[in-house]
C-alpha cells in the first residue's frame, strides 16, 4: 500500500512541459521529467493517475447561458425598450392597432437578432475538430490504436504519413520527418523535424524538434513524447485567448443604440414640454401627460428596426451571389468605416494573413535560370498545369526541348521527385509539386516513365540534397544521377556544366555567376532550388535554378489598389521571413510600395502605448503568432481603426473573433476559423472584399436615406399636432387619417428606400468615421429643412381651407391629401442625399416606384370610394384641387433637389482651384 501511495505521488508531480523547456531537453532528461520508459510507455494504472490531473486531451467549453436568457437579452436593446413603453402607452390609450404593429415589429427584429448571434457562438465547439480521433500510442510495451482524447503527457505516440500530430509532442526518433504547420504558424511550406537538443529556444515556429497538436504529417515518420494536451497544448492557448475574446458591437449596433438614446431624450423632452405648457394654461395634468406621451409614441418611427433588418438581409442576399457569405446581420455594415488616418491620427484597416489568403498557399515555380545563362518566367498558379513557360527576352513559349537547356533542367525536376498531383491537388511536398506543374506546363510531365529509379537517396535537413539513381527503359545504358537542393550543396557534387546539351569543365567564374543568381532569386522571396545529372555522384553536370513561391492569388494586386484609393489601409500578417513577405508585398503593391516590415520579436518588446502608434505605419508584420495578430488587431483598435481581418488557418481563428469584422476562407478555411469568422469568402478570393465594403456602404446610406425620411414625416406629423394643441386649434387631422400617414410613413415606400440598389460610385465614396451617428449634423438639416417646408405648406393649405364657420370634411381633406403627396415627393428625394434623382435613375428602384403608385392610388380610393370616405371623413376632390396640392407638394422635392446641386458645385470648386 505505502508502494501504491508513493507512486500515486510521483504521478501527481508530473506536469505538462512547455515546448520552449522540452525542446532543450536530453531524451533521458525528457524521460527523468515525464516519469516514463521510453522503450515501454506508461502503465495503464500511470496513465489513469495523470487523466485525473490532467483531464481529457480535448477543449471544454464553459457552461453557457441558457437559450431563453440569451433571448430575453435581446429586449435590453434602449430603442426595443422603447418600444415596448410604447406600445404599453399604445394599449393603455386604446390604441390597439398600434400597439400590435409595434409588439410585432419588436418579436421580428429580436428573433432575427437572437438566431443569427446563436449561430455564430459556436467557434469554442468547432476546436474539438482539430483533435484528431485515433492515434498509434505506446503503453506497456505494446503499440496500440487509441482515441486521441485518451492521450495524458508522458505518451509515447508513433507518426506516419497522413497522420494528424494528437498533441504537442517533443519528438525522440525521425525518419526525414516533414509537417505542415501552415495553420497554425503560417508558414506555406512543411517544415523539416529533428530529433536533437535545442541549445536556445527561439519563437514556436523555429522548435524543429517539436511538434504541435492539429498539424499534419507530410511525409516520413516520427516518435514523440506528449508534453502538453487539450488547454495545455498550443492549440489550448489558442482556445483560452478565443475564450476571453469577447466579440465587440459593430458600429452599426453602436449606431442603433445612440439613436435609442437620442429618441428616448427627445420622447421625454416633448412630454415634459407639452406638460409644462398645459399646466401653465391650467389644463388637467393627467390627460395632458396622455396627449403628451401620445405624441412621443409618434415620434418613435417604430418601422427603423425592420427596414434596418430588411435591409441588412437583401445586403446578405446581393453578397451571396456575388460569392460572400455573411453570418452576422450588421457586420455587413462594418467595412464601410474607413477612416484616412493622416488628419486624424488613426486608420481603417484591412490586415489580411498571407498564406492562403493573398496567395494560393500553392507553390509555383516562376523563374528558371540555366546553366548556360539562358532565363525564363513561368505564368499560371497551383497544380493544374494552366499557364507557360516563356524565354527571355524574347518571350517564346516554350514546350518540350524547344530549348534543350530549360527542358533539361524541368526533366530533372520532374524525375528526381515523388509528389504526384490528382484532381489539380498535390500528394506529397509541395515543393516537389510545383516542379511537377512545370513540367505540365512544359509537355514533360510523362518523361519520369521513361525512367526506372533503382535507388532513392532522401533528402535530409543535415545534406539538403535528394538524389535518384535512374536507368532508360528498355535500354542498355549506364545509369543516370539526377539531385535536386541547396545550390551551395549540389554545387559541391559538380565538375561539369550542361550548355546547349553538351557538358562542359566548371569554372571559378561560372560557379561566381550561378551563387549571384541564387542570391538575386533568394533576395526577391523565391525559394531556390539547384539541379544537376550525371552518371555518378561527386562527377554530375549543373543543369541550372529553379525559383518558387506561393504566389499571390490573380485580382488581389488590383484590390489592394482600388482599397488603397478608397482609404482603406491593407496590412500583411504571415509567419513566413522577412525575404518573402516583402516580396508578396511589392508584388501585390501593399502602401503603394512603400513599405515597412516589422518582425513579432519586435513588436513583443514595444509598450502598449508606442505599440498603438508604430503599428498604423508598419505594411507587413513577419514571423508572427495567433498572440501577436491579436496584439496587432488591438493596438489598431486602441488607435482608433475599425479592422477587418481575413484569415484561414487556426493561427488566425483568435484574431477573426477579435476584429471588428473577421473574414474567413471557404475553401481552404479551417472550420475553426469559419465559426470565428463574421465573414466567408466562398472562392477564396480576397478581391470579393471589394463586394463587401460597396454593399456595407449602400447598406448604411441606405439606412440614412430611410431615417431621413421617417424622421422628417415624424416631426411634421408630430409638430403639427403638437401647435395645433398648444395654439388651441382644431385638430387638422382626425385619428385616421394620422393612422393612414404613420402606414405611409412605415410600410412600403419607407420599406423601398431600403433595397435602393447600391450606387456605382459607393466604393470610391470618402470613408466615415467611427464616432459618426447616422444622425450626423448634415442630415439632420435635411431633416428638419424638409420638415419645416412640409409643415408650412400643410398649414397654408388648413388656413386657406378653414372657413370662419369652423372645420369642414373639405378642410381636413385638402389638409391631410397635401401631407400625403409631400410625404411621397420628400421619399422620391430621399432616395440618394447626394446625387439628382436623375443621376441615379428613375426606373433603378422599381419597388420603390410600385410602392409609391400604391400610396398614391391608395389616397385617391381613400378620397372618392364612398365606404372609405365614411371611416377617413373625406369628401372628393376636383382635379384642380389635386393639381394644386401637387404642384404645392413638390416643393419639398424641388427644393432637396436644387440643395444637393449646391452641394455638389460647392464640393468641385475647391478641386478646381486646386
Amino acid at each position: 500500500e505505502e508502494c501504491e501511495l508513493k507512486i500515486v505521488e510521483q504521478e501527481k508531480e508530473v506536469t505538462v512541459l512547455p515546448p520552449k523547456d522540452a525542446c532543450k531537453c536530453h531524451k533521458e532528461d525528457l524521460a527523468k521529467a515525464l516519469k516514463v520508459d521510453l522503450q515501454t510507455g506508461l502503465s495503464e494504472f500511470s496513465v489513469l493517475q495523470r487523466r485525473l490531473k490532467h483531464g481529457w486531451n480535448e477543449f471544454s467549453v464553459e457552461n453557457t447561458e441558457p437559450i431563453w436568457k440569451k433571448y430575453l437579452d435581446q429586449f435590453k436593446n434602449p430603442l426595443i425598450l422603447l418600444l415596448l413603453a410604447s406600445a404599453l402607452v399604445s394599449v393603455i390609450t386604446k390604441e390597439f392597432e398600434d400597439a400590435a404593429s409595434i409588439a410585432m415589429a419588436v418579436l421580428i427584429v429580436v428573433t432575427v437578432a437572437f438566431i443569427q448571434e446563436y449561430r455564430s457562438e459556436k467557434s469554442l465547439e468547432e476546436l474539438n475538430k482539430l483533435v484528431p480521433p485515433e492515434c498509434h500510442c505506446l503503453r506497456e510495451g505494446k503499440l496500440q490504436h487509441l482515441l486521441a482524447r485518451e492521450l495524458v503527457p508522458g505518451d509515447i505516440i508513433y507518426l506516419s504519413v497522413g497522420d494528424r500530430v494528437p498533441a504537442d509532442l517533443r519528438l525522440i526518433e525521425v525518419t526525414d520527418l516533414l509537417v505542415d504547420e501552415s495553420s497554425f504558424t503560417g508558414e506555406a511550406e512543411p517544415c523539416n523535424k529533428t530529433d536533437g537538443v535545442l541549445l536556445e529556444a527561439g519563437d514556436i515556429t523555429t522548435l524543429s524538434n517539436v511538434v504541435f497538436m492539429g498539424t499534419l504529417v507530410r511525409y516520413g515518420k516520427g516518435k514523440g513524447v506528449v508534453i502538453g494536451t487539450g488547454e495545455n497544448s498550443q492549440f489550448g492557448e489558442v482556445f483560452k485567448m478565443m475564450q476571453a475574446e469577447e466579440t465587440p458591437k459593430t458600429p452599426l449596433q453602436k449606431s442603433m443604440d445612440r439613436l435609442g438614446k437620442q429618441l428616448t431624450l427627445f420622447s421625454f423632452g416633448i412630454i415634459g414640454l407639452i406638460m409644462l405648457l398645459g399646466s401653465l394654461q391650467g389644463k388637467h395634468l393627467l390627460s395632458m401627460f396622455t396627449i403628451g406621451v401620445s405624441l412621443a409614441v409618434a415620434a418613435i418611427p417604430e418601422g427603423l428596426p425592420i427596414v434596418v433588418t430588411v435591409t441588412l438581409v437583401l445586403g446578405i442576399l446581393r453578397m451571396a451571389k456575388k460569392r460572400v457569405i455573411v453570418k452576422k446581420l450588421p457586420i455587413v455594415e462594418t467595412l464601410v468605416l474607413i477612416k484616412n488616418f493622416p488628419a486624424s491620427g488613426c486608420c481603417n484597416v484591412i490586415c489580411s494573413d498571407k498564406t492562403g489568403t493573398l496567395t494560393a498557399n500553392e507553390m509555383t515555380v516562376t523563374r528558371l535560370v540555366t546553366s548556360d545563362g539562358f532565363q525564363a518566367e513561368v505564368s499560371g498558379v497551383g497544380y493544374n498545369g494552366e499557364g507557360n513557360v516563356y524565354l527571355l527576352p524574347s518571350k517564346e513559349i516554350l514546350k518540350e526541348f524547344s530549348n534543350v537547356s530549360v527542358g533539361k533542367l524541368v526533366e530533372a525536376g520532374c524525375v528526381v521527385n515523388n509528389a504526384i498531383i490528382r484532381k489539380n491537388s498535390v500528394m506529397g511536398q509541395p515543393t516537389e509539386g510545383a516542379l511537377i506543374a512545370l513540367a505540365m506546363k512544359m509537355e514533360l510531365a510523362d518523361i519520369k516513365d521513361i525512367y526506372v529509379r533503382k535507388k532513392e537517396i532522401p533528402f535530409s535537413s543535415e545534406q539538403k540534397w535528394m538524389a535518384v539513381k535512374c536507368a532508360l527503359k528498355n535500354e542498355d545504358q549506364e545509369d543516370i544521377y539526377f539531385m535536386k537542393g541547396a545550390f551551395e550543396e549540389v554545387i559541391r557534387y559538380c565538375t561539369l556544366y550542361n550548355s546547349g546539351g553538351i557538358s562542359l569543365s566548371l569554372t571559378p567564374q561560372q560557379k561566381a555567376f550561378y551563387q549571384q543568381e541564387e542570391k538575386q532569386m533568394g533576395s526577391s522571396g523565391l525559394r531556390v532550388l539547384a539541379l544537376a545529372s550525371g552518371p555518378e555522384l561527386g562527377k554530375l553536370t549543373f543543369l541550372g535554378l529553379v525559383g518558387i513561391i506561393d504566389p499571390p492569388r490573380a485580382g488581389v494586386r488590383e484590390a489592394v489598389q482600388v482599397l488603397f484609393e478608397s482609404g482603406v489601409s491593407v496590412k500583411m500578417i504571415t509567419g513566413d521571413a522577412l525575404e518573402t513577405a516583402v516580396a508578396i508585398g511589392q508584388n501585390i503593391g501593399l502602401c503603394n510600395g512603400k513599405l515597412k516590415a516589422m518582425s513579432g520579436e519586435e513588436l513583443d518588446q514595444l509598450a502598449e502605448a508606442e505599440l498603438s502608434s508604430t503599428v498604423k505605419n508598419v505594411s507587413i508584420f513577419f514571423r508572427t503568432s495567433p498572440k501577436h495578430k491579436l496584439k496587432i488587431i488591438k493596438a489598431l483598435q486602441r488607435a482608433g481603426a475599425v479592422v477587418a481581418m481575413t484569415g484561414d488557418g487556426v493561427n488566425d481563428a483568435v484574431a477573426l473573433k477579435s476584429a471588428d469584422i473577421g473574414i474567413a476562407m471557404g475553401q481552404a478555411g479551417t472550420d475553426v476559423s469559419k465559426e470565428a469568422a463574421n465573414m466567408i469568402l466562398v472562392d477564396d478570393d480576397f478581391s470579393t472584399v471589394m463586394n463587401a465594403i460597396e454593399e456595407g456602404k449602400g447598406i448604411f446610406y441606405n439606412i440614412k436615406n430611410f431615417v431621413r425620411f421617417q424622421l422628417s414625416t415624424s416631426i411634421s406629423a408630430l409638430s403639427l399636432i403638437t401647435l395645433s394643441t398648444v395654439l388651441n386649434l382644431p385638430n387638422p387631422l382626425n385619428a385616421m387619417q394620422i393612422l393612414w400617414i404613420n402606414i405611409i410613413m412605415d410600410g412600403p415606400p419607407a420599406q423601398s428606400l431600403g433595397v435602393e440598389p447600391v450606387d456605382r460610385d459607393t466604393i470610391k465614396q470618402p470613408p466615415r468615421r467611427i464616432t459618426d451617428s447616422i444622425l450626423s449634423k448634415s442630415l439632420i438639416l435635411k431633416i428638419f429643412m424638409s420638415a419645416i417646408i412640409i409643415i408650412s405648406g400643410t398649414l397654408f393649405v388648413f388656413w386657406k381651407e378653414n372657413p370662419k364657420s369652423g372645420i369642414t370634411p373639405r378642410t381636413t381633406t385638402m389638409t391631410f391629401t397635401c401631407f400625403v403627396f409631400f410625404d411621397l415627393f420628400n421619399a422620391l428625394t430621399c432616395r440618394s442625399q447626394t446625387k439628382m434623382i436623375f443621376e441615379i435613375g428613375f426606373f433603378r428602384n422599381r419597388m420603390f416606384l410600385y410602392s409609391v403608385l400604391g400610396s398614391f392610388l391608395g389616397q385617391l380610393a381613400v378620397i372618392y370610394v364612398p365606404p372609405l370616405q365614411k371611416i377617413f371623413q373625406t369628401e372628393n376632390l376636383g382635379v384642380l384641387d389635386l393639381l394644386f396640392l401637387t404642384g404645392l407638394a413638390s416643393s419639398v422635392f424641388i427644393v432637396s433637389e436644387f440643395v444637393k446641386l449646391c452641394e455638389k458645385r460647392c464640393c468641385r470648386r475647391p478641386k478646381h482651384t486646386k
